[in-house]
């Protein structure tokens, strides 16, 4: 049988994001951390042939995977339900969580066994049985196996991604490398595929030297840092920055993109960072290893690249001095103001979706605007576009793009976002011109 039909996990630059936008404030997004499952774990396999663009899943270019050889695993575990959900899965719905757990699960090695052969329809069609029409059985093929990287999400509505909770889909071109008696067994693919079964479980990286690789994604800049971590020796669980008043704070995580993460510098409104980084088990990387990087020049107005890699220094993870800041109260041009309005645009159990528009009412052009507002209760931003926001307690503020900052007299614009929580009228609405 052929690949599994998947949507990819591409990311639009900046867009679909919670950002970080003052330095010391943290927005935390609930992952889920239940037990690893008890390997081997068991299911159906299927095969797609690379990563969506720019990034997988896991918030990275395949061409900055660990491994050429790479799965997805499965985003919910609905059996007998093909709607989706929202994307980080929110605590309210944490039974349909998969084994991709949020993206918790990204950067992390499986060792994967191949099974046995169906002789009948193994189709994936929603509702039906897995080999319909025929039987299991074992042959040459079976005991294969290959060590691959988790860097890509599985949720479509198919039986491949819903009804099987084990279910693995695997790069195409890795099939053939599977490898029994120390030769790869070379022609599984096409002919003796048809979705097989396979067993798997998690493994430490296979031979691993170096340390991490350290990446800004595409439209990080001053106010809104997302760091992609690669080439770990056991997955990503956090990450942690140092933040301006000299304490590490937990970074959010981009999404559901499990090696991305949204950090804040060292420095109010400053362009150097320094990271700690935990691993699968929750165990500090390198013993608290500390990675100190800054923004490049060509990242200030934002990277333009899906991909631009860092360098950086280590050291320990006590800071030797705690970082000294100087407020500054922005000022707002004579002829400046503006206006919004907020609308709710659409809502479900257990969240809803929000629409804020911007308007210039002054008599003087705009070169920037923040909109703020407070929440009647315990809603979450969980997902933004069109502006950078950051939330403290029910407190949010949210800056302009690059974009759409600039606007004549009369004119507006619009951002948006994704609240975890029901819908209740906001609080202390407002703008400020710039």
């Amino acid at each position: 049988m052929g690949s599994a039909s998947r949507r990819k996990a591409a990311r639009p630059a900046v867009l679909a994001v919670i950002a970080v936008l003052v330095v010391g404030v943290s927005v935390l997004w609930p992952w889920q951390s239940g037990a690893a499952p008890v390997a081997p774990i068991t299911g159906n396999a299927t095969h797609f042939d690379a990563l969506g663009a720019p990034y997988g899943g896991c918030g990275l270019p395949q061409n900055m995977l660990d491994s050429p050889d790479f799965v997805a695993l499965n985003v919910y575990n609905t059996p007998g339900d093909y709607s989706f959900y929202p994307r980080p899965i929110p605590p309210a719905q944490a039974a349909k969580i998969g084994l991709w757990d949020n993206g918790r699960n990204c950067g992390r090695f499986v060792q994967v066994t191949i099974g046995d052969y169906c002789t009948g329809v193994n189709d994936g069609a929603p509702g039906q049985p897995f080999c319909r029409n025929g039987s299991w059985v074992t042959d040459g093929y079976a005991g294969a196996q290959l060590t691959m990287v988790v860097a890509d999400s599985c949720g479509d509505a198919n039986a491949w991604c819903r009804d099987d909770p084990g279910h693995l889909d695997l790069s195409t071109a890795s099939l053939n490398r599977f490898v029994k008696n120390g030769v790869p067994v070379g022609d599984m693919n096409p002919a003796h595929w048809n979705n097989r079964r396979v067993s798997w479980s998690y493994v430490p990286a296979p031979s691993y030297t170096g340390d991490l690789k350290l990446g800004f994604l595409q439209g990080s800049q001053r106010y809104w840092t997302a760091v992609a971590v690669s080439h770990l020796p056991n997955g990503v669980h956090g990450v942690e920055f140092l933040g301006a008043d000299g304490t590490w704070q937990q970074a959010q995580p981009d999404s559901d993109l499990g090696q991305a993460f949204l950090i804040g510098p060292t420095a109010t409104a400053g362009t150097a960072y320094a990271i700690r980084v935990r691993d699968a088990s929750d165990a500090l990387v390198n013993d608290g290893r500390v990675y100190r990087f800054t923004l490049p020049d060509q990242c200030l107005s934002g990277c333009a690249a899906a991909y631009t890699a860092i360098s950086y220094t280590t050291g320990t993870s006590t800071p030797t001095t705690t970082p000294t800041t100087t407020p500054t109260t922005p000022t707002t041009p004579a002829g400046a103001s503006c206006a919004v309005t907020s609308a709710v645009t659409s809502s479900w159990t257990g969240g809803h979706q929000l629409e804020f528009t911007v308007k210039n009412t002054g008599s003087a052009a705009l070169t920037g605007w923040t909109t703020a507002f407070s929440f009647a209760g315990g809603q979450q931003l969980t997902n933004s576009w069109n502006a950078v926001p950051a939330q403290t307690g029910r407190q949010v503020q949210a800056v302009n793009q690059s974009y759409n900052g600039s606007l004549s007299p009369g004119a507006t614009t619009t951002w948006g976002a994704v609240v975890t929580g029901t819908v209740q009228p906001l609080a202390e609405l407002a703008c400020t011109a710039r």
